[in-house]
């Protein structure tokens, strides 16, 4: 479990096809600090450490992972969000965030505002009762607030702080993210499909 409240920001370093999976070393700050099958959030993808040699650590991927995610565009010197999991007692300034992408969505837009960036994304209408009006969504393992929400289309707004410490510098229109609709949302619409 994570809150969407991204700790570093790390560099893809290497990029291996193993059969049908990935496996990605990361050059973090947070690698003298992660141990072996701890599960940390990857631009909000929940992937476990498999091995870690000084600076750097491996978390593989699988075909699943890979097909729901941008991580099959990721290159050596991608910029990636990183959080490790919530420890009980931690504040939750985020929102609870699972690390099991839904989707990917597209950027569409990007204006820089006056001491902010405006966002808009596009996203499968098939997720549209999972988003609501100032509802929590996680783009890239960041937890922002959906306004000017569509059935397909939603806007975010980044402040100074999440722009310079997270990698929606890197972030321009036409750009693939990770998207992760609020859990609740998931549970409510299942509960009310068997209610029905």
């Amino acid at each position: 479990m994570f809150t969407g409240i991204i700790e570093a920001v790390a560099n893809v370093k290497e990029v291996r096809q193993d059969g049908s999976n990935v496996d990605f070393t990361i050059e973090s700050s947070l690698a003298s600090e992660v141990k072996i099958d701890q599960s940390v959030a990857h631009d909000g993808v929940c992937l476990t450490v498999v091995s870690i040699s000084g600076s750097e650590y491996t978390v593989t991927a699988v075909a699943e992972t890979l097909a729901k995610t941008n991580l099959g565009t990721w290159q050596p010197g991608n910029k990636i969000n990183l959080e490790r999991s919530l420890k009980l007692g931690d504040r939750l300034d985020g929102h609870f965030v699972q690390g099991h992408v839904d989707t990917t969505g597209a950027c569409i837009e990007k204006q820089t505002l006056e001491g902010s960036w405006l966002y808009r994304f596009r996203f499968p209408e098939k997720y549209a009762a999972l988003i609501i009006e100032k509802g929590s969504i996680c783009i890239n393992g960041v937890s922002l607030t959906a306004f000017n929400v569509g059935r397909d289309e939603f806007t975010v707004t980044i402040i100074p702080y999440t722009y310079t410490h997270t990698n929606f510098d890197t972030v321009e229109k036409d750009c693939v993210v990770n998207l992760e609709f609020d859990v609740l949302g998931k549970y409510l619409l299942r509960s009310r499909e068997f209610a029905a």
